[in-house]
């Protein structure tokens, strides 16, 4: 039978002598065999005692509860909870990788940042940034999920979105008119680009469209200056002229 001595259990884990013996103090994990020269041995069910006591500690649990509910919990119970845990880590992890992601975007897309953009993508649940979707169908959500741009994205077809925003505020900085060439080339990008996105669906996007000009409060969407949005619609109004 396989027996480590302290040291040994504190390399394998990583863990301080200090802290087994503490353990062994309090009657949380004592090792189960004593050498006639007194050395203390850990079995194999001590060293799965422990990594019960690492996993639970790993849940913010206090050593006085994982004391009462060490024995009552199996370590495959235990390592599902701790997964679990993982899941919910991971969610959180996401979360905020998208955020980072959409403040990164929003200063490539406006050179800079407001504290109020800030604090609405740091705040905002995944929950709120979908809640645009209950304008569509169950079928049409499966299908804008996965194609339309999104800023916690960095996939080429958000980029396009970008910069074809960028060209707009551009025009309107410098005072160029929708019905100009610059305009013509914008709508004819757009244009390509929703036809690639809705993959033709023409009432998909009109549909999509009269959303998007609905305040941002209340879709979730990305805000959009009205100056924008007028500029876009006649743009586009220039080139199926």
């Amino acid at each position: 039978m396989s027996q480590w001595t302290t040291g040994e259990v504190s390399k394998q884990r990583n863990i301080s002598i200090r802290t087994l013996r503490y353990y062994d103090q309090i009657n949380l994990l004592t090792p189960s065999f004593k050498a006639a020269n007194g050395k203390r041995y850990y079995s194999e069910d001590d060293l799965f005692q422990l990594e019960k006591i690492i996993i639970l500690k790993s849940l913010s649990l206090p050593l006085e509860n994982i004391r009462d509910i060490l024995e009552r919990l199996s370590y495959k119970q235990i390592l599902i909870s701790h997964y679990n845990y993982l899941q919910d880590q991971l969610s959180e992890l996401q979360t905020n990788i998208s955020n980072t992601t959409s403040l990164i975007n929003m200063i490539n897309l406006e050179g800079s940042l407001s504290w109020k953009h800030v604090s609405e993508v740091v705040q905002n649940s995944q929950s709120n940034s979908k809640k645009w979707l209950d304008y569509f169908e169950d079928d049409e959500q499966i299908m804008l999920q996965k194609i339309l741009p999104n800023l916690s994205n960095n996939d080429e077809t958000t980029q396009q979105y970008m910069s074809l925003l960028r060209r707009v505020e551009w025009c309107i900085k410098n005072n160029i008119r929708p019905e100009s060439e610059e305009g013509f080339q914008i709508a004819s990008k757009l244009a390509e680009l929703s036809d690639n996105t809705f993959q033709g669906d023409t009432t998909l996007v009109e549909k999509f469209w009269e959303i998007r000009k609905l305040p941002a409060e209340e879709t979730g969407l990305y805000p959009i200056s009205e100056e924008v949005l007028e500029f876009v619609e006649r743009c586009t109004a220039y080139v199926m002229d």
